[in-house]
C-alpha cells in the first residue's frame, strides 16, 4: 500500500502531519504502508520552478493512493497563470486520470448548532456530491485573453463535454446511489446542469437520462445549478447522490460545506477508472491561518477514511477512523472554525492526537 503524501502550502503541512499520524498508527498495528512525501503547488514552485514537478508526478502515478493538503499563497498570486500553484492539482488530477470527484457532506450530530441553518434543516444531513472533474470549462478548448479590432480585451473560455466522459461519471453517480441506498430501497441521484440555456447542459441531460436506464433501482430526478443552489439551502434533506459537472459541482459541494458547520468538516476523493484515488479535504490552504496550530485536520482524516474505502477496500479501517472522528467531537474537542461560543478551543496537534488517542482505545 504505497501512499504519495503531497504536504502543499499554507496549512497543508500542518494537517498532512496529524494524518500522518493515524497512518504511523495503523502502520504500527500491521498494516503495510509505504509513505513518500514530495511538493506540490507552491512548494512545488519553489522546489523546482514547477507546481507539479515531474518527480512529483512520477511518484503519484507510481503509488497505490495519493493524499494531498492544499495548494496555493498570496506569495504566488503574480505568477503567471501556468505556473501558479492551482495548477498543480488541475495537471495532477488530469495526469493521473481522475475523473470522478466525490465529496461527502454529512453533518455531525454534535456539530448541528455550528451550521448557519437551523438544526431542524440540516439534522441528519447526508449528501454525496459527484463532480466530473477533468472535463468542461476548465479544461476547454480555446480558451486565453484576446484583444479585439477596437482594441478592447477579452476574455474567453469553453465549457465542453463529450458523451464518453458524460457517461462513465453518470455510472459512477449511479452506482454510488445503489450502494447508498443498500437492499431493498430505492437509490435517489439528481443530475445538475443548466440545460435550459446550455448546448453543453442539453447533452448532459440527454446522457444522463440514457445511462439511468440501466440502472432500475434508482431515481433519477434533474434540476437547474440555480435551483440546486437555492435547494441546498431551503431543503438539503431532499437530496442523495447529486451529479454534475465540473464548475458546478466546485460551487455547489463549497456550498453544502457549510451546511455542515464547517468546511473543515469536509474529505473528497478524486476516482480513476480503477479506483486509484486522490485525497484532500474541501478546503484550501487558508495562508491566512498557516503556521498558527489552529487548522482542523479532520477534514483530511476523514480523507483517509474515503482512502480506506474507495482505494484499498478496508472498510473497518474506514470505520475506525471515521468512529474515532466522532468520538473526539462526543468528547467536546473543537478546534475554532467548529467552537461554540464559551467552547475550549484546541490546537491542531492537540486534534491529531485526540483522533490517534480514540483511534487507538
Amino acid at each position: 500500500m504505497k501512499i504519495a503524501i503531497l504536504p502543499g502550502d499554507g496549512i497543508g503541512p500542518e494537517i498532512i502531519a496529524q494524518a500522518a499520524k493515524v497512518l504511523e498508527a495503523l502502520r504500527r498495528e500491521g498494516l503495510p504502508l509505504e509513505l513518500e512525501y514530495a511538493p506540490i503547488g507552491g512548494a512545488g514552485y519553489d522546489a523546482s520552478g514547477d507546481p507539479l514537478p515531474d518527480a512529483t508526478l512520477k511518484l503519484a502515478q507510481q503509488s497505490d493512493a495519493v493524499l494531498l493538503g492544499a495548494v496555493g499563497g498570496y506569495q504566488y498570486d503574480a505568477l503567471p497563470r501556468l505556473l501558479r500553484p492551482e495548477q498543480g492539482l488541475l495537471r495532477i488530477r488530469k495526469g493521473l486520470n481522475l475523473f470522478a470527484n466525490l465529496r461527502p457532506a454529512m453533518l455531525y450530530p454534535e456539530l448541528a448548532n455550528a451550521s448557519p441553518l437551523r438544526p431542524e434543516v440540516v439534522s441528519g444531513l447526508d449528501i454525496m456530491i459527484l463532480r466530473e472533474l477533468t472535463g468542461d470549462i476548465y479544461f476547454g478548448q480555446p480558451r486565453g485573453i484576446r484583444t479585439l479590432d477596437n482594441g478592447e480585451r477579452q476574455g474567453f473560455d469553453t465549457m465542453v463535454y463529450s458523451e464518453s466522459e458524460i457517461s462513465r461519471v453518470a455510472h459512477v453517480g449511479f452506482q454510488i446511489a445503489i450502494k447508498r441506498a443498500g437492499e431493498n430501497r430505492m437509490g435517489k441521484v439528481c443530475s445538475v446542469d443548466k440545460a435550459n440555456v446550455l448546448d453543453t447542459s442539453m447533452l448532459w441531460r440527454e446522457i444522463v437520462t440514457a445511462v439511468a436506464k440501466e440502472y432500475p433501482t434508482v431515481e433519477l430526478s434533474h434540476m437547474y445549478v440555480d435551483n440546486a443552489a437555492m435547494q441546498l439551502v431551503r431543503a438539503p434533506k431532499q437530496f442523495d447522490v447529486i451529479l454534475t459537472g465540473n464548475i458546478f459541482g466546485d460551487i455547489l459541494s463549497d456550498e453544502a460545506s457549510m451546511l455542515t458547520g464547517s468546511i473543515g468538516m469536509l474529505p473528497s476523493a478524486s476516482l480513476d477508472a480503477n479506483n486509484k484515488g486522490l485525497y484532500e479535504p474541501c478546503h484550501g490552504s487558508a495562508p491566512d491561518i498557516a503556521g498558527k496550530n489552529i487548522a482542523n485536520p479532520l477534514a483530511t482524516i476523514l480523507s483517509l477514511a474515503m482512502m480506506m474505502r474507495y482505494t484499498f477496500a478496508h472498510v473497518n479501517i474506514a470505520q475506525r477512523i471515521e468512529s474515532a472522528v466522532r468520538k473526539a467531537l462526543q468528547q467536546g474537542l473543537r478546534t475554532a472554525d467548529i467552537a461554540e461560543a464559551g467552547m475550549e478551543k484546541i490546537s491542531t496537534d492537540a486534534m491529531g492526537d485526540a483522533v490517534v488517542a480514540t483511534l487507538l482505545n
